[in-house]
């Protein structure tokens, strides 16, 4: 199934879901945890079609990584987030009881690494004696870290800086920094004076993927099957649009505009960055290569690799045996079987 096959089913399924949903549960709410990248399903998140979909009452609140997400969701502040797969690995190796139910992007060239005009970084050689940042327990730390361990380097010959976003951004500025692995906005800022030197996908080539996830906690999975299928439709319905109608996700757009009041930036920024996302069809999700099969699940392998990876770097203390248990297909209602 192509996503301008997927316009018409998301939308029959929407209808068909958020009816039952807004009877039995008119009462219900929930607290969503969301981040500042720009995705297609964000202006779901501004024109409320989520509630309307669900029929619950969803809190939003914005975070500015991950790491942050999993903190809420650890102390019960927060029931269903949008996080990085690195955050993801680390959270679930502790023993925290999540699941990844929608992947929203995975690795591509809305993520990277820029370097400063001035830094004197010409080429990944270059890299030795620089300073660089990137978001703590990211995605982007991950594959920052990998990087930098593939070129037969390790922190004391690159000095890796793990702070937020906005310090990132700060710090690039003053010159404090040689550069960021980072996503947007903090990605279009940097490239203001600066160039990227390598991104997402190049280091996931070089043999660490990753990728972005919906997650919820396993409890509320387990107990509101139906809310998490409502949820999905609604970004299934909203990835469609973008893939099958450019021209209602242009610069000039309601939906570019949406996101720019959002998550911040322009719409010209927004428009720009929805072009760098790697998006997935709820069929291919669902298929072992990614959210299917438990543990022989691309994500549930990738979950792994990454713990194992981070644990030799000393982030995490153990690796579980496998990841299956922290991914599921069953809310993708649009996917083939």
């Amino acid at each position: 199934m192509n996503f301008k096959q997927l316009i018409a089913a998301a939308a029959f399924g929407l209808a068909s879901i958020s009816t039952a949903v807004t009877v039995n549960a008119a009462d219900k709410k929930v607290t969503v945890g969301y981040q500042t990248d720009a995705l297609p399903s964000s202006v779901a998140i501004a024109n409320g079609d989520f509630a309307k979909a669900t029929g619950y009452q969803i809190d939003f609140r914005k975070f500015n990584s991950g790491a942050e997400i999993f903190a809420a969701i650890a102390s019960g502040d927060v029931q269903i987030g949008y996080v990085g797969s690195s955050p993801f690995a680390a959270t679930a190796s502790r023993g925290l009881e999540i699941k990844a139910f929608y992947l929203s992007s995975i690795s591509g060239i809305d993520e990277a690494l820029v370097v400063r005009n001035g830094s004197g970084i010409n080429t990944l050689a270059d890299l030795k004696g620089k300073k660089l940042a990137a978001a703590p327990v990211s995605t982007d730390h991950y594959q920052l870290l990998a990087l930098i361990k593939s070129l037969g380097l390790t922190e004391k010959d690159v000095q890796v800086f793990a702070v937020p976003q906005p310090e990132i951004v700060a710090s690039y500025n003053r010159g404090d920094i040689d550069g960021g692995f980072v996503w947007d906005p903090a990605l279009t800022e940097l490239k203001k004076n600066g160039k990227v030197l390598v991104t997402s996908k190049d280091v996931a080539d070089k043999g660490a993927p990753t990728f972005s996830a919906w997650v919820a906690t396993s409890k509320f999975a387990a107990d509101n099957p139906q809310f998490l299928k409502a949820y999905t439709s609604v970004i299934s319905k909203y990835y469609a649009s973008f893939a099958a109608d450019k021209a209602v996700w242009g610069p000039d757009s309601d939906n570019a505009k949406a996101l720019a009041k959002l998550l911040g930036g322009t719409a010209d920024q927004q428009a720009a960055a929805l072009k760098n996302l790697t998006l997935l069809t709820p069929d291919v999700q669902a298929s072992t290569d990614w959210l299917g099969g438990g543990e022989k699940s691309g994500a549930a392998k990738i979950l792994k690799d990454t713990a194992t990876f981070l644990k030799s770097q000393g982030k995490v203390s153990e690796v579980l045996p496998n990841y299956g248990a922290f991914v599921t297909a069953d809310a993708l209602v649009n996917a083939s079987n």
